[in-house]
């Protein structure tokens, strides 16, 4: 319906579209949504082009618009990297102001990481409205995109902090000499007068150079009516320094016979401890992100090319899809590709996380970042640049890396009122102790004050989540093991049960041959070999799993003379002048072929889930051979992990029961559900969940991502279709279905580590706030405090501002090295 008022043309890209009539919705909907005028979409380019009043709808209602339709809309996506935060209110007011962007739908702001990750409408929004409106909050962006940028921009801070407290530490041990008389009651051995002008000298460029990065701060935020950390640590040390430089210059001021104290040597040693905590902090920060930069260095340099029919190196940026790439041994495989000649055992170790070299040969699909161990291959590249499994990894654990837990929330929530309730408490104490302390009150009140905004510290909220976060997901792509995001690893460690689907996550999801038993004076080996001929000219995958069976164990199949294949009964062949039979019992039995025991055997092997054939050789009953999906040799390990940290564990199969229950025997499975059709796997896990469980499916197919994605937590098998993996929040690279086990111990060591961070926060404030607020006086009152807490807390249980800044500064820095602790722990 048209307003009457069109102003904007905007074109969407529209995605799911698969005929005309989808496109006929799309524009329907459209055209419902108020303040829309003409719409047209054009179901080739999937694009839809809308006339609109901005003043009574923008795009997000266009997008929520396509989505209520069923359909979706592509979204760009852009990552900043962020100058200037400091603590936790600083990301809020970040969010805040890229989400006021028009056109922008979702925003993540990471203040360990210091990025923020944006997905807005392409068209709508322009990379200079993100930045201006970072700028226009009080922060700034680094040029440049990726990891390298945040890692320039990290390096140049870096730089500039180590300057600022090189001058500020030479400065403020100076005023600390100069203070040593006043500090102990000594006389000084020049005028009190002079000695002060030398201490604001010497404090004037501590606050005004070293410490200009926290006025900065505070400006940007006032201009929007806000307070963050560098307003308490900006006001705090200019309530010192501005009282201590009117008591030096005009100390007529101040009550007759009363001496005025001042206090440079506070506010400059204020300012030294917080550059030396930032120092520090940033220091670690690097740290927290070292998986991805050990990532991004596997990348190969160089690619050995057949150009012209010669073989030249050049940069592997240069390296096109199509190219082919010579391998020789010890080298790296420079991009993803397929074998076309040669073999060898390539090291995936530092992709999926498993140290045993895998077999490769014409055909098989290689890694780039890999290493070839023993023999030369020529392979055709088949992914570069961005599209390499590596490059994908990459970006998915720095995605990761910028999500939120919902652990995250409370902090948020706090952050974003602290600051301004700190300021208000210091000055209630400022009030009080000028009002009712003792003599001398000013004194009192201005230290009170001072203490109160420098020990409050809402970076160490602000770093609690995200610096685990990082460090966990960084650990977990170590183990080859990607997780989407905070909530995934959060959600992991609440799990109460695992759904395994069967077919290749438990099972190797191909026939193998398990039995080969032998009657009637035939030998294994002969009985073997016979059948393994006889199915040598077979389609069928149980005949094709038993020639490989055959020569797995060493027996080579011979030719066949005759072959002829009866549809649901079995085969009928020559082999070597023998004519040889193979298939189901009633088929033997239709030519009078029987052996009650052979049969007796069979109905055992299929009870035990597996596929019996019984084979006759010239109208004797011979044996018989059995196939069934193997079961992959850690699937034992794995159920048994899974046990181990008290979860329950289902199959999911469309197996028949009697096969699934076996199996489920096999392994120590607990609950089966089986005859389950692919369409019904959603339905299965909906029903756990009815029960109260918290549910993780495990699976590869593509029929499994709609499951994979209802799950509390989906985790695909990383050797598994596509589709499986964009459903998950885990993808295991290397398709060992151990690493669930391994996932969910990384997702309780992270989410402890976790609330260790935030009660370490919390708790600090909750606790020295008050202290410095002068709660301790009372307690003091009437006796002296012990002399090993003076220098903490003076005479009367005051506490030292220099010692709140020490205590600021250490907090950050705590939190930190208990982030980077997890990179220490180990997960089986």
């Amino acid at each position: 319906m048209s307003t009457g008022r069109e102003k904007e043309i905007f074109i969407l890209p529209i995605t799911g579209m698969s005929c005309a009539a989808c496109a006929n919705r799309v524009e329907k909907a459209l055209s419902e949504t108020g303040g829309v005028g003409e719409v047209n979409v054009n179901f080739a380019a999937e694009k839809a082009t809308v006339h609109y009043d901005p003043g009574t709808v923008g795009p997000v209602a266009l997008v929520e618009a396509v989505e209520d339709a069923g359909y979706g809309a592509e979204l760009a996506k852009a990552d900043l990297v962020v100058t200037g935060m400091s603590c936790a209110s600083c990301v809020g007011r970040v969010e805040k102001a890229l989400r006021g962007v028009p056109g922008v739908l979702d925003v993540r702001v990471n203040l360990a990481s210091e990025k923020a990750s944006v997905e807005y409408l392409p068209g709508a929004v322009a990379a200079r409205d993100l930045e201006r409106a970072v700028e226009d909050a009080g922060y700034g962006v680094a040029g440049g995109e990726g990891e390298s940028a945040a890692e320039e921009t990290s390096a140049k801070e870096y730089r500039k902090l180590r300057r600022a407290l090189v001058l500020a530490a030479v400065l403020t041990s100076l005023i600390l000499v100069g203070s040593i008389p006043h500090m102990l009651g000594l006389p000084s051995p020049v005028p009190m007068a002079w000695l002060n002008l030398v201490l604001l000298a010497l404090a004037t460029p501590v606050q005004f150079w070293a410490g200009w990065r926290f006025y900065r701060g505070a400006w940007g935020a006032l201009k929007h009516g806000q307070a963050n950390m560098n307003t308490l640590v900006a006001v705090g040390t200019s309530a010192a320094y501005f009282y201590s430089l009117v008591a030096t210059v005009a100390p007529e001021l101040f009550v007759e016979g009363s001496r005025a104290d001042v206090y440079f040597d506070t506010s400059a040693l204020i300012i030294t401890l917080i550059l030396l905590g930032r120092l520090l902090e940033a220091r670690a920060r690097g740290r927290t992100n070292e998986a991805i930069k050990k990532l991004a260095g596997l990348q190969a340099r160089t690619a050995r090319v057949i150009r012209d029919g010669e073989e030249i190196d050049v940069p592997v940026e240069d390296v096109v899809a199509g190219d082919e790439v010579v391998v020789r041994p010890g080298e790296k495989v420079p991009v993803d590709g397929r074998v076309l000649r040669g073999e060898s055992a390539v090291d995936e170790s530092m992709i999926t996380g498993e140290s045993i070299p895998v077999g490769k040969g014409v055909g098989d699909e290689v890694i780039g970042a890999t290493i070839n161990r023993t023999g030369s291959f020529r392979m055709e590249a088949t992914r570069i640049g961005r599209d390499t499994a590596l490059a994908q990894i990459i970006r998915m654990v720095e995605e990761a890396q910028g999500t939120k837990a919902p652990i995250q929330r409370l902090a948020d929530k706090v952050s974003g009122v602290f600051v301004p309730v700190v300021i208000v408490i210091a000055a209630a104490a400022f009030l009080v102790w000028w009002a009712f302390g003792p003599e001398p009150a000013f004194t009192f009140a201005l230290l009170n004050f001072v203490a109160v905004l420098i020990i409050a510290c809402p970076c160490a909220l602000g770093l609690a989540t995200p610096t685990s976060i990082m460090v966990g997901t960084g650990k977990g792509a170590e183990m080859g093991i990607l997780i989407k995001g905070g909530e995934t690893l959060e959600g992991a460690h609440k799990l109460t049960t695992v759904v395994l689907d069967k077919t290749g996550t438990l099972t190797r999801g191909e026939p193998g041959l398990t039995d080969v038993e032998a009657a009637n004076g035939f030998s294994e080996d002969e009985l073997l070999y016979l059948v393994a001929s006889a199915e040598r000219g077979s389609e069928h995958p149980l005949g094709e799993a038993i020639v490989r069976g055959a020569r797995a164990r060493g027996v080579e199949p011979g030719e066949t003379e005759r072959f002829e294949a009866v549809s649901g009964r079995g085969i009928v062949a020559r082999v070597e002048g023998r004519r040889v039979l193979a298939g189901i019992a009633a088929f033997l039995e239709a030519e009078d072929i029987r052996d009650a025991g052979l049969v007796h055997r069979g109905e055992e092997l299929a009870a035990a889930g597996k596929t019996p054939m019984f084979v006759a050789v010239d109208g004797v009953a011979a044996g018989l051979v059995a196939v069934a999906d193997t079961i992959k040799d850690e699937a034992r390990e794995a159920v048994r992990q899974l046990h181990a940290l008290g979860l329950k564990v289902a199959m999911l199969t469309g197996d028949n029961t009697r096969t699934a229950e076996a199996i489920a025997r096999e392994l120590g499975i607990d609950r089966v559900l089986s005859e389950v059709l692919p369409e019904d796997k959603v339905g299965e896990v909906k029903k756990l969940q009815a029960e109260g469980e918290v549910v993780a499916m495990v699976g590869d197919g593509i029929n499994d991502a709609p499951a994979l994605a209802r799950a509390d937590v989906g985790v695909a098998i990383g050797t598994g279709a596509d589709v499986a993996m964009e459903a998950a929040d885990l993808t295991l690279i290397s398709g060992d279905v151990r690493g669930v086990a391994r996932a969910i111990k990384l997702s309780k060591a992270t989410v402890r580590n976790v609330k260790q961070n935030l009660f370490w926060a919390f708790f600090y404030n909750v606790t020295l706030i008050p202290v410095a607020a002068g709660v301790l006086y009372p307690f003091f009152t009437g006796w002296t405090v012990p002399a090993f807490l003076q220098p903490a807390f003076g005479e009367y249980g005051f506490l030292n501002p220099v010692l709140a800044a020490a205590a600021m500064a250490l907090s950050s820095v705590t939190v930190l090295g208990n982030a980077l602790r997890l990179r220490r722990t180990r997960i089986g």
